[in-house]
């Protein structure tokens, strides 16, 4: 009896679900995943952050105009590169009928709300103090996370677009320095 990777992986991806299923009963978390769900649409919160610093800090307005910019850049080559490459399928259509999310228009794999999260989180981490870089990862797993509990994401293309991402920040960091 041989055991495939593609089954094993979707044992590991309903296991997963299984695991995050009381967070889709508990009303704080419905309103957690819907609204981290909702501000990583379009990059929309690491946009805001960086709107938030600059206003604190008007140093830090280049830094917002490079955030954004390269969001837009990884946003580009996340969408209209890679996942053209993968059509596969979403969990379901429109998520979760517990969650009142936007239905999206591209493939599941992978997943551009993990990739936007962790790249921003990189690329913020550059300008940033250890507390607030902390704070970027742990908003970038919430928003990550949050497309497997509305079912808009299987478990791996959150991780596969959290490891993309990441890498397309140290790149970007990489530009940054040569610049």
């Amino acid at each position: 009896m041989t055991d495939s990777k593609p089954s094993r992986l979707i044992a590991f991806e309903n296991r997963f679900d299984r695991m995050l299923e009381p967070l889709r009963n508990f009303t704080p978390t419905i309103w957690l995943f819907t609204a981290a769900t909702a501000v990583g649409d379009f990059g929309m919160l690491w946009h805001f952050v960086g709107i938030v610093r600059a206003v604190a800090d008007s140093s830090r307005v280049n830094q917002a105009l490079i955030l954004s910019a390269a969001m837009g850049i990884e946003s580009l080559i996340l969408n209209q590169g890679i996942k053209r490459f993968f059509k596969r399928q979403r969990p379901t259509v429109k998520g979760d009928s517990r969650f009142k999310i936007r239905k999206p228009s591209t493939s599941s794999f992978p997943s551009g709300h993990a990739s936007s999260a962790f790249f921003a989180a990189v690329v913020l981490s550059r300008w940033s103090s250890p507390q607030a870089v902390a704070l970027w990862f742990s908003l970038a797993v919430v928003v990550a996370l949050s497309r497997v509990v509305v079912r808009i994401h299987h478990a791996s293309d959150i991780f596969a677009g959290a490891l993309i991402g990441t890498a397309m920040g140290a790149l970007a960091q990489i530009a940054l320095n040569l610049a």
